[in-house]
């Protein structure tokens, strides 16, 4: 018997098939549903902030409102590398390296800030929240809408003054019975088992956006390597 067998549930079809059943596809669809209203703040954060931080630096007013907006877009990305490490499962580096014995001096850190790369991918993660949010947003709305149309006939159908009907381009169906309602419900189970996995890969694609943006890999810290079995044999000598 072969132990390195992958189980059912491991393979590519055994996790499409329980997606419905997993706790880590609802916490996608959380961070799915949150990606809209978090990258509209965002948005009207920074559109607002930089403009006026940069158009009043000729007055030396728009440098503390410029420091503001840097402080918060980091701590916005923080916010965001917290949310994909618990809902999304990323695997998101650290975004600075680890703090010396010594702490540094004011300007000292305002050019380590400056120099971080991750300060400015991270604006980078924020600019590109709100759009990708609206798509997903659209996505996220019309799909469930659908989809609970289908899976809900049942409980819906005979209460409405007029049969429900699911008009095509081609063809079109009026709920009448139950039979049928069931028969929509069916289909509404499989477009919901397609659809929460369609909403794990886009959950997928935002999770690899922010293990690349949110996090440098040069500020993890390295494992500590185990000797091997000569070295060990040397230092017992």
């Amino acid at each position: 018997m072969d132990d390195t067998t992958v189980p059912f549930r491991d393979t590519l079809a055994g996790r499409f098939l329980t997606a419905p059943f997993r706790l880590s596809s609802y916490a996608n669809l959380a961070f799915l549903a949150l990606a809209f209203p978090l990258g509209l703040a965002y948005f009207i954060f920074l559109a607002v902030g930089f403009p006026l931080g940069f158009g009043l630096t000729i007055v030396w007013v728009g440098l503390p409102i410029l420091a503001v907006v840097f402080g918060g877009a980091w701590l916005f990305a923080r916010f965001e590398r917290f949310l994909a490490i618990k809902l999304l499962g990323a695997d998101v580096p650290p975004m600075a390296p680890p703090a010396g014995p010594t702490p540094l001096g004011f300007w000292a850190r305002i050019k380590a800030f400056l120099s971080n790369p991750v300060t400015w991918k991270g604006l980078g993660y924020l600019s590109v929240k709100f759009p990708l949010g609206i798509a997903t947003f659209v996505m996220f709305v019309t799909l469930t809408t659908v989809t609970l149309s289908f899976l809900l006939a049942p409980f819906y159908y005979a209460w409405l003054p007029i049969p429900p009907s699911f008009e095509f381009d081609l063809w079109s169906w009026e709920i009448d019975s139950f039979g049928e309602a069931l028969a929509v419900s069916g289909i509404g189970a499989l477009m919901a088992l397609l659809t929460i996995n369609l909403f794990n890969l886009v959950a997928w694609g935002w999770r690899e956006l922010a293990a690349a943006l949110l996090g440098s890999r040069r500020f993890a810290t390295p494992a500590a390597s185990t000797p091997s079995a000569p070295e060990v044999a040397t230092e017992a000598a």
